[in-house]
């Protein structure tokens, strides 16, 4: 345990101090009492005491001064806290593959409802914006705390020919690039300026501009290596089966999901890949990265349990000493 005062904890060496003055004072009377020769005598004059419970209300206080004490010295503890002016944006695939029939009642279908699903959950602090992509990228709802206009583009998403990956992510990070400069208050409490973190649902490779993501230099293995030198992660989630396929040209097209191409784009950013083949995977993918993505572990102040503590040895202390001495102790 990390102490935001720790010099108060000397405070400690004066409840010591206390503890053995008392401890002193209990031997010097019990030697003073054996001096008394006439013990028939004294046992007339001096009223029964209620044994070792009449040191309970001097045990409390003393205990009640070190966590006190201890409280003052600012106790620090690792805590998961919401995240305030993070950005998140959402991107979604909507290229024709993404019709798909896989995934019950579609690709896209399961997409959108497990998308307001993850809106609903993000933490309120968090600013959420969507892209959508499937030849060209379009910013469809700017970030911001409104969870309302995100869940309402999700739900009006229509599909396209081709697949441009990498513009997306480039299109999301320059929203996040403007997003950014309208923040006030500059760096968080922590120095760093507020964080951000791209989550993108695809179903295959990406053909605009084409095939070859790692020389293009508009294509989702180049923008991926730029989101992670701009420290913007980029959490991928393949989404579909390998058996997936779509009517086109009146003849049964296979569109199986490219998992190889969205790990290496999460490999290249510094995000994490996942996989998804049902509606309810997911959601639980989903709700992991809410998790994630909401709250953050920080040092936060633990004082108050220890202030409470205190708190009730002292009122207990004192109102042992009255029940048992008729006095305070």
């Amino acid at each position: 345990m990390k102490f935001a005062s720790p010099w108060w904890l000397l405070g400690l060496l004066v409840v010591a101090a206390l503890a053995g003055g008392y401890v002193w004072l209990l031997r010097r009377r019990r030697r003073d009492v054996v001096r008394f020769t006439n013990l028939e005598l004294l046992e007339t004059v001096v009223p029964k005491r209620p044994g070792r419970r009449r040191h309970l209300p001097a045990v409390a206080l003393i205990a009640a001064l070190a966590v006190l004490t201890v409280a003052l010295a600012g106790p620090q503890a690792m805590a998961k806290v919401p995240r305030n002016r993070a950005t998140v944006m959402l991107v979604i695939d909507v290229s024709l593959s993404m019709k798909a029939t896989d995934v019950a009642p579609s690709r896209l279908a399961a997409a959108q409802a497990a998308a307001k699903q993850f809106a609903d959950q993000l933490t309120p602090g968090v600013n959420l914006g969507l892209v959508s992509f499937a030849g060209t990228a379009a910013v469809l709802v700017s970030p911001s705390t409104d969870r309302n206009s995100v869940k309402a583009a999700t739900e009006g998403l229509q599909l396209a020919e081709s697949t441009a990956t990498g513009e997306a992510i480039f299109t999301a990070m320059q929203s996040i690039d403007s997003f950014s400069r309208t923040l006030s208050g500059g760096p968080d409490e922590t120095g760093r300026p507020p964080p951000a973190r791209i989550v993108l649902l695809s179903d295959g490779t990406q053909t605009v501009p084409g095939p070859d993501g790692e020389n293009e230099p508009r294509g989702s293995f180049t923008a991926a290596s730029e989101a992670q030198a701009r420290g913007i992660p980029v959490s991928t989630i393949s989404f579909g089966t390998d058996y997936g396929s779509i009517e086109l040209d009146g003849g049964r097209t296979p569109v199986a999901v490219d998992d190889a191409s969205m790990e290496r784009i999460a490999q290249l950013s510094g995000g994490r890949f996942f996989t998804a083949a049902t509606e309810s995977e997911l959601r639980g993918v989903y709700s992991d990265l809410s998790e994630e993505l909401g709250y953050e572990e920080r040092e936060v102040d633990a004082s108050r349990p220890w202030m409470v503590g205190g708190f009730l040895l002292l009122i207990g202390g004192l109102g042992a000493g009255i029940l048992l001495g008729r006095r305070l102790p």
